[in-house]
């Protein structure tokens, strides 16, 4: 309505947001809290965009889908869900036998959890995959391989990749184990939508991944993870346990070691992962793990947000003689 006075750009230049005029040619991006130059390239997820004329331009390569289950009952599903579930059985991670479709299936992998520590939490102590045929069993740092009767040939590669044993299937399923209680589950995207269990749908919206083994969908971890245990003799988690409640005198240990997660070592990170979901589990197993390996307990939940920086290009040295 009204003149204000102000500064702008000549005519044919362009306001940089630093305070400069530059040709259009010469606008910078702006990701993550970051500026960008013309040229420059960052990578999300498996493509590479270059920054062009203030926009980006990005590749289109399909990438793997990543589940994520660790430390005490911490899942990350395909679709980014973080969510808590604690119960002492087998579970389905994830599988194509969706029961839609007819669908033979191709595979499944289950967890089987244990607890870990007096307090009820649970960790996961081995890992069945399902390839065809084939039957393999992850636990005490090895894994063997069981042939069965029925089934299509699948064929499967195994590697080691720092603390990490890597199991690659011709049918597009990754198996990546630390040995311990982390595992990463890799799919291609050719299963989207078509799988289901812990790791939720695969179909890129988070808010339906608690369905249910009938279908159904539910707003309740416990009721969706009770759904995907494999044998009616487990009994059904009832209430969610908080180790720290039941081992006050861990609580401000627990704190005290997390409390890296949320310090400066991370802070390239902070704007691009939020660490407080990785903290509270941090803190909840760094409390229950109180019969041996509380140390490894406490890594695993610091070595889980390290694993996501690294996946958003912040790349964090962490480790140290005095810490894991």
């Amino acid at each position: 309505a009204e003149c204000v006075s102000g500064c702008v750009c000549p005519e044919g230049l362009f306001d940089d947001g630093k305070g400069g005029c530059v040709e259009e040619k010469d606008c910078p991006c702006f990701h993550n809290n970051q500026w960008y130059s013309p040229g420059q390239q960052v990578t999300v997820d498996c493509n590479t965009c270059t920054c062009q004329k203030g926009v980006w331009s990005c590749t289109e390569d399909v990438c793997y889908g990543t589940c994520m289950i660790y430390g005490s009952g911490h899942y990350i599903t395909f679709d980014g869900k973080f969510y808590d579930f604690d119960g002492s059985c087998e579970y389905v991670a994830t599988q194509d036998f969706c029961g839609d479709r007819n669908s033979s299936g191709s595979f499944s992998i289950i967890t089987e959890n244990v607890p870990c520590g007096t307090t009820g939490v649970t960790c996961s102590k081995a890992i069945k995959m399902f390839l065809g045929k084939t039957e393999l069993k992850l636990e005490n740092k090895d894994y063997k391989e069981i042939q069965r009767d029925t089934g299509d040939d699948v064929h499967y590669w195994n590697r080691t990749v720092g603390l990490y044993l890597v199991i690659e299937a011709s049918n597009g399923v990754m198996l990546i184990w630390d040995k311990k209680t982390t595992v990463f589950i890799k799919l291609t995207p050719d299963y989207k939508g078509k799988v289901c269990g812990l790791c939720g749908n695969f179909d890129d919206k988070s808010n339906n991944d608690f369905t249910t083994r009938s279908g159904l969908q539910d707003t309740s971890a416990l009721k969706f993870g009770n759904s995907w245990k494999q044998s009616s003799m487990c009994p059904d988690v009832t209430e969610e346990i908080k180790p720290c409640d039941v081992k006050p005198h861990r609580k401000s240990w627990a704190e005290k070691e997390c409390s890296i997660i949320q310090s400066e070592v991370f802070k390239i990170c902070h704007s691009k992962v939020d660490p407080v979901p990785f903290y509270e589990a941090c803190v909840h197993d760094a409390c229950s793990c109180d019969s041996g390996g509380d140390c490894e307990c406490f890594c695993s939940a610091v070595a889980a947000y390290a694993q996501e920086c690294t996946k958003h290009q912040a790349c964090v040295f962490w480790r140290t003689p005095d810490i894991c």
